[in-house]
C-alpha cells in the first residue's frame, strides 16, 4: 500500500490516502494540484507536514519510474540508445547487461528503429514513449506518468494503456484529462483546490460528476 498521513504541502493537503496496488488516475481541473501530487509520490518533492510511505519506505527509497508531461524535460541524454540506458547506467549495471537491456526493452515496445536517432529528431509522442520506454527498462515497483496520453493519438493510447498493463509496476499513478483512460483504472482520484475530493472505483467517482465536464463522453451518449 502507499499512504499517505497528514500530508502538507504547498496547496496539498490531505490527512489520510491509501493507494492499493493496480492503476490509479488522478483527474481534476487545472491547478487543482495534481502534478505536485504525483512529485510528492515520486519523491522529487517532501511533505512540510506528514508522511508518505510506499509499502512502508519512504518514497526517495523506492524503485521509481517518473514521466513528465513536457516531452523535452524527460531528456537527458542526445541519442535515444542512451535515453533508455541511463537508469542502468546509473544502478552502476555492467555494460554488456545494460546494452542487452536497452535492446529487449526497444524491441518490447516496438521502438528498435529509433535507437540510433536523436532525442531532439523525434516527435512529441515518439519522445513520451522513449521517455516510458526509460522508465520502465528497470522494472520500478512505482511508476508515475504526468498527462502521457495527451500527447498520444487515438491508435497509440490504446496501444499505450496495453503496454502499461505489461509494465510490471506493483503500482501505476498518472494524472489525464482523458477521462476514456481514467474509466480503465482501478481507483480514481478526483482532486479540487489541493484536496481530494472524491475517491474509489471508477464507477463510484464518476456517478458524482455526472453533470460536469470530468464525465465520460461514451458514458454521456452510449452507442
Amino acid at each position: 500500500m502507499i499512504t499517505f498521513d497528514a500530508v502538507r504541502y504547498r496547496a496539498i493537503a490531505i490527512n489520510t490516502l491509501t493507494l492499493s496496488p493496480g492503476t490509479t488516475s488522478i483527474i481534476g481541473p487545472n491547478g487543482s494540484g495534481k502534478t505536485t501530487f504525483l512529485k510528492l509520490c515520486a519523491g522529487i518533492a517532501e511533505p512540510e507536514h506528514g508522511t508518505i510511505r510506499v509499502d512502508g519506505t519512504f518514497p526517495r527509497l523506492t524503485e521509481i519510474g517518473y514521466v513528465n508531461e513536457f516531452p523535452d524535460r524527460n531528456i537527458l541524454f542526445p541519442l535515444v540508445k542512451d535515453e533508455l540506458a541511463s537508469p542502468l547506467r546509473f544502478a552502476h549495471i555492467p555494460c554488456k547487461e545494460t546494452d542487452r537491456a536497452v535492446v529487449e526493452c526497444a524491441e518490447r515496445l516496438g521502438i528498435s528503429h529509433l535507437l540510433d536517432r536523436r532525442m531532439q529528431d523525434l516527435s512529441g509522442g515518439e519522445k513520451i514513449i522513449v521517455a516510458f520506454a526509460a522508465a520502465c527498462i528497470s522494472r520500478p515497483r512505482v511508476l508515475i506518468l504526468d498527462e502521457c496520453d495527451s500527447h498520444l493519438d487515438a491508435s497509440r493510447c490504446a496501444w499505450f494503456e496495453k503496454t502499461l498493463r505489461d509494465a510490471g509496476a506493483t503500482y501505476v499513478i498518472r494524472c489525464t484529462q482523458q477521462m476514456e483512460t481514467a474509466i480503465q483504472s482501478d481507483h480514481l482520484l478526483y482532486f479540487e483546490q489541493g484536496r481530494v475530493l472524491h475517491e474509489g472505483i471508477p464507477d463510484e467517482v464518476f456517478s458524482r460528476l455526472c453533470d460536469t465536464s470530468f464525465y465520460p463522453l461514451s458514458w454521456r451518449c452510449p452507442e
